[in-house]
Order: structure tokens, then sequence, then C-alpha cells
């Protein structure tokens, strides 16, 4: 079930802090244990969240921006009928030593 773009909920502040995130906001901000919750404080007073994941340094080349763009191209084709599939890897390499 999705919620309501203007939907309410609430959590009781304990001692040092500390809030459980109803189950309903951890699906929203897209978080699980161990993530990171960012706090903006707008001047109006208005505080937002937002979930960050933490992205392994030997992992960051894949959410560059180019590498994204990539990605987003290669879900294109595909979803248009591109692309072709292997069921075994002599087979791939045969093909791909073909097209060079």
């Amino acid at each position: 079930m999705e919620p309501e773009t203007n939907t309410t909920y609430t959590a009781r502040l304990r001692q040092k802090g500390q809030v459980t995130l109803p189950k309903e906001v951890q699906k929203a901000l897209h978080v699980k244990e161990g993530d990171t919750i960012r706090f903006n404080i707008h001047a109006d007073g208005v505080v937002t969240m937002e979930g960050l994941a933490e992205i392994p340094a030997d992992q960051r080349w894949f959410w560059t921006p180019e590498w994204q763009a990539g990605e987003r191209e290669a879900e294109e084709q595909i979803a248009a009928g591109g692309g072709k599939v292997f069921h075994d890897l002599d087979d791939m390499f045969d093909y791909l030593n073909r097209e060079r």
C-alpha cells in the first residue's frame, strides 16, 4: 500500500534523542538498518529528511553521471527489444570476435 501524498506519521522522542521511524517512513525514504538519514533545516523552520545509502569507494564509478547515462541508454535499448542473450560464454566470445 502506497501512502497518500499527505499521510502523517508520529514517533516519540526517546532518551538520547532516539526515534524509531515507522515502517512506512523507512519505506518512503528507501532506508534500512545502517543507512544514513540527512536532516535539512530550512529557513522557515521546516525540517525535511532524506535517506542516504553509503556506496563503497570501490563501487563509486558505477554512480558517476557518465556511467549512469550509459546504464539508462542500455535499459532503453533492452526495453526496445535490442541486445542479444547468450547462454554460453564460448558463444558470446565467438560472437564478439566475429563482430570485431
